[in-house]
C-alpha cells in the first residue's frame, strides 16, 4: 500500500469514526450538562467542599469561581512541584528551581502544558500523577464549564443565573472525562503504551553503552493528556515517544481522542439551544477549517524545495519513519487547531510553509475544532462577530439565537478577540528586542524569529507545543510564558463570562423575515470569512516576516 493512500485511508477512518460519535456523545454531554440530577458521587463532593448542588451562581460568582481554584490549583501543583524530591515515587530527582516550577503548574493549570523540561527526567512518578494527570482533568473540564455558562446564555432569559461551576467542573470530570479515559487508557496498553511502576532500568545498548530506560503510568497519563486536549508528555519526545505511541493505530486513535469532544461539543450546543441546525452549522465550518489545514499541510510537506528533500523524495527530518508525511501531517494539523499540543514529530523541521501552517493554525484562536470547550466558546464568540457584521450590512439591530448583540455584547466580543493577539504580538516583540534573549535563538534571520513568534503564539492561545531552537528554559522566558498562559487563558474567560451573564438577562425577541438565518450554508460561509480577514488582518506582518518570508527565500 502506497503512503498516499494510507494516509487517504487514515483521515476517512477518523473522520467515520468521528461522524458516528457526534450525535451520540453530543447528546450525553448536553444531558449532562442540563440535568437537574445529581449522582451519589458528585453529592459527597458537594458536601466536601461546602456546595449546594441545587443553587445557580451569578456570572460574577461563576467566574470567582473560576479564578480561586486556579489560583489554588496553581498553588498546589507548584508546592508539589518544588517537594517532589521528599516524596514519594519521586525516583531520585531533584526539585525543580522556582522560576520553571511556576511555569509549570501555570502551564498545566491554563490547559496549555508548555513543558521547558523533560519529562521522564524532571518528573517523578507521584507529580506525574497527583498532580499533572489530575490537572489534566480539571483543566478540560474547567473549559467545558465556561462553555457551558455561555450557552446558559443564550437559552436563559431575563435571569442573572448562568450555572453553577463546582457542579459543572463535577460532572464534567466524572461522567465525561474520567469514563472515556478508563477506556481508551485500557485501549492503549493493549497496543503498546507502557503502565507501570517502574523506575529507571538500566540496559547495554548495541554499541555497548549503558543507557537508563524509564518505565512509569503512561498510558492513563497519555489518554486524559489528549481527550482533555492537554498536551504534555510523560516523556521529552512526546507522541514521537515509542512507549507513549508504539504504532500506526494507536497514532490514530491519539488523534482520534484530541478531536472526540471538541467535534461532539456544537451538537450539545445545538441541543440546549433547541435547534440541532445550529450545532451542525458550527461543525461545518471548524470541520471545513480542520480539512483544510490538514490537506495543505500534507502538501507542503510532501511538495517540499530543496535539493537534498527532492533527492531523498520526503521531507522525512523530525518525523518518525512508522509515521511518515501523511500521520505526522494529520497529528501535527490536529493538534495545532486544538489546544492540544502534543506533537508525534518535530515542528521545527517542517517545511517553512508547513511549519508556518501549524503557527496559522494556533493564530485562528484554536477554534477548528479548538480545545474542549474554548474551542466552542471561541467560535460562538467569532459567530456573534458575524453576525454583527452582517446586520451592520442591512442596517437593523443584529440578533443571534433570539438575543440582541448591542454595544454591550460587542464590547465584551471585541476584547475576547484582541486579547490573545496583543499577548503574542508584545510578547514576541519584546523578546526580539532583548539581545540576551534573541541570543537563546538557535537559528537567525526569519528562521530565528518564527521559533518565537511559536513560542508566545503557542503560550497565549494554551496550545503547548513548540517549534524547539530556542533556549527558553530561562528566568525571562519562564517568567513572560507564564504571564503569557495565564493571562490567555483567564481574560478571554472572563470577557465569555460577562458576555454569557448580559446575554441571560435579555428578554428574547422573536425572528422576523429579516433576521439572518444562521444554520444556513450562507451563515457558514460568512463565518469562515469573518475568521480568515480577522487572523489575516492581525497575523499577516509577523507570519511575513517569518515563515512566509522564509518559505520564498527557499
Amino acid at each position: 500500500m502506497g503512503s498516499t493512500l494510507a494516509g487517504w485511508l487514515q483521515v476517512f477512518a477518523l473522520v467515520g469514526a468521528l461522524a458516528l460519535c457526534y450525535r451520540p456523545l453530543g447528546d450525553y454531554i448536553a444531558e449532562l450538562l442540563t440535568s437537574a440530577k445529581h449522582l451519589r458521587a458528585e453529592r459527597g463532593v458537594y458536601r466536601l467542599i461546602g456546595v449546594d448542588g441545587d443553587a445557580d451562581q451569578r456570572w460574577p460568582v461563576y467566574l470567582r469561581s473560576v479564578l480561586a481554584f486556579s489560583a489554588v490549583s496553581v498553588l498546589f501543583l507548584y508546592g508539589l512541584i518544588r517537594l517532589q524530591g521528599h516524596l514519594l515515587l519521586s525516583l531520585g530527582v531533584p526539585r525543580m528551581e522556582g522560576h520553571q516550577a511556576w511555569n509549570t503548574a501555570i502551564s498545566f493549570v491554563a490547559n496549555t502544558n508548555w513543558q521547558s523540561y523533560g519529562g521522564e527526567s524532571a518528573m517523578g512518578h507521584l507529580v506525574q500523577m497527583a498532580g499533572l494527570a489530575v490537572q489534566n482533568f480539571v483543566s478540560a473540564a474547567v473549559g467545558i464549564a465556561v462553555v457551558a455558562a455561555l450557552v446558559r446564555g443564550f437559552t436563559r432569559n431575563r435571569t442573572d443565573r448562568v450555572g453553577n461551576f463546582w457542579v459543572d467542573l463535577t460532572r464534567i470530570s466524572l461522567r465525561l472525562l474520567l469514563p472515556i479515559s478508563i477506556v481508551f487508557a485500557l485501549v492503549l496498553a493493549a497496543n503498546g503504551v507502557i503502565q507501570n511502576f517502574r523506575g529507571f532500568h538500566e540496559v547495554t545498548t548495541l554499541a555497548g553503552e549503558v543507557q537508563k530506560i524509564p518505565g512509569g503510568p503512561v498510558a492513563s497519563q497519555e489518554v486524559i493528556k489528549l481527550l482533555g486536549t492537554n498536551g504534555g508528555g510523560f516523556f521529552n519526545a512526546n507522541s514521537a515517544h515509542p512507549f507513549e505511541n508504539p504504532t500506526g493505530f494507536t497514532n490514530l486513535v491519539e488523534v482520534f481522542l484530541i478531536l472526540l469532544i471538541p467535534f461532539a461539543l456544537p451538537r450539545a450546543f445545538g441541543r440546549m439551544v433547541g435547534d440541532d441546525r445550529q450545532g451542525y452549522a458550527i461543525v461545518a465550518v471548524m470541520g471545513l477549517f480542520w480539512a483544510a489545514s490538514t490537506a495543505l499541510m500534507t502538501l507542503a510537506e510532501s511538495q517540499h524545495s530543496g535539493t537534498a528533500l527532492q533527492a531523498a523524495g520526503a521531507a522525512m527530518e523530525g518525523k518518525e519513519q512508522r509515521f511518515g508525511i501523511a500521520a505526522s501531517s494529520l497529528f501535527a494539523a490536529s493538534t495545532t487547531l486544538t489546544s492540544t499540543g502534543a506533537v508525534n514529530s518535530f515542528h521545527d523541521s517542517y517545511t517553512p510553509f508547513g511549519g508556518g501552517l501549524a503557527v496559522f493554525d494556533m493564530m485562528l484562536g484554536e477554534i477548528a475544532p479548538g480545545g474542549v470547550g474554548s474551542g466552542l466558546y471561541g467560535m460562538l464568540v467569532l459567530a456573534i462577530v458575524a453576525v454583527f457584521v452582517a446586520g451592520l450590512m442591512v442596517g437593523r439591530t443584529p440578533e443571534y439565537l433570539g438575543k440582541k448583540l448591542g454595544g454591550r455584547e460587542m464590547k465584551f466580543a471585541s476584547l475576547y478577540i484582541l486579547t490573545t493577539p496583543t499577548i503574542v504580538l508584545v510578547g514576541t516583540g519584546v523578546a526580539m528586542a532583548l539581545p540576551g534573549e534573541r541570543a537563546g535563538m538557535l537559528n537567525s534571520g526569519a528562521h530565528g524569529f518564527s521559533e518565537v513568534l511559536y513560542a508566545f503564539t503557542s503560550a497565549s492561545n494554551n496550545n503547548g507545543s513548540a517549534f524547539g531552537g530556542i533556549t527558553v528554559n530561562t528566568d525571562w522566558y519562564d517568567t513572560a510564558l507564564g504571564l503569557a498562559m495565564i493571562f490567555g487563558r483567564l481574560l478571554p474567560i472572563v470577557f465569555v463570562l460577562a458576555l454569557a451573564g448580559s446575554l441571560a438577562q435579555q428578554q428574547p425577541v422573536p425572528a422576523t423575515p429579516g433576521t439572518l438565518p444562521t444554520h444556513k450554508p450562507l451563515f457558514v460561509g460568512l463565518l469562515s470569512g469573518v475568521i480568515l480577514i480577522v487572523v489575516g488582518l492581525t497575523y499577516f506582518p509577523a507570519l511575513a516576516l517569518g515563515p512566509i518570508a522564509e518559505g520564498l527565500s527557499s
